[in-house]
């Protein structure tokens, strides 16, 4: 049987087994021997992953995929889970693992920000993107694709843009060009700010990106005692992601 790639889905199934090979080999695999694959569509990169001394586990809301997986790949057994976004990681895994897949476009960013709401229990993450998206998770301050998904990305972990992949190995083929980056966690906490306030200071810094902190940042209420510093008369691209967790510091200083 065949999986028909379905828009709605955001679909696009890589069919070149080097690049799925490589994208594979991208993982480190250590310290944890359980890897979650987000899309894993007809297993382009779920046969590799089975090769591999560790435990599986696919993350599919297609019927038509899952029918395919449990034909083809039925080492997976129970293995399969439902809708990545819905499920509670935390509960459902009780050791760390790493996530890869070759994301659907169309909740790529909301894949990112659920590592994240993880990172606990996600040491790693190697990824195929949109390039366009690829390349903002990766983006330095002072660039203009340089955003919320940059700050919050690189605040835990370490991004390396690893390669980029022509829309000719996908069926169907995308309009744009992809890419793969791997994240790998050097933090899962940062010390003197509340969980969530990071991301609530970058979201509104950025929001109104045109104005300076000191505008963006009303929403916020500014505390007295940093009303004079320097980095609120600073736009929010041109504040370092140090400097973002800096500024989440003295704010709660």
């Amino acid at each position: 049987m065949k999986v028909k790639p379905k828009k709605h889905l955001g679909q696009h199934f890589l069919n070149d087994q080097n690049i799925a090979s490589k994208i594979v080999d991208s993982l480190s695999y250590q310290p944890y021997d359980l890897i979650l694959e987000v899309g894993p569509g007809m297993g382009v990169l779920t046969q590799f992953l089975l090769q591999k001394k560790c435990k599986v586990f696919v993350a599919e809301i297609d019927k038509e995929s899952i029918e395919y997986l449990q034909i083809h790949y039925p080492q997976l057994g129970k293995n399969i889970v439902g809708d990545f976004l819905r499920l509670d990681l935390q509960n459902f895994f009780s050791e760390n693992l790493a996530v890869i897949g070759n994301f659907p476009y169309n909740i790529s960013s909301q894949i990112v920000f659920k590592i994240l709401d993880n990172r606990c229990i996600i040491p790693e993450m190697v990824g195929m993107f949109q390039k366009e998206v690829a390349e903002r998770i990766a983006a330095q301050k002072g660039n203009k694709i340089y955003g919320i998904l940059s700050v919050l990305t690189q605040a835990y972990y370490k991004v390396e843009y690893l390669f980029t992949v022509h829309e000719n190995v996908f069926t169907p083929p995308p309009k744009v060009k992809s890419a793969v980056i791997r994240l790998e966690r050097y933090r899962d906490h940062i010390d003197g700010v509340e969980d969530g306030f990071l991301f609530k200071l970058v979201k509104a810094g950025f929001n109104q990106r045109r104005k300076t902190l000191r505008n963006a940042l009303k929403v916020l209420g500014i505390p007295q005692h940093i009303e004079s510093h320097e980095f609120l008369n600073l736009r929010a691209e041109q504040l370092s992601v140090e400097d973002f967790i800096m500024l989440a510091q003295l704010w709660n200083s």
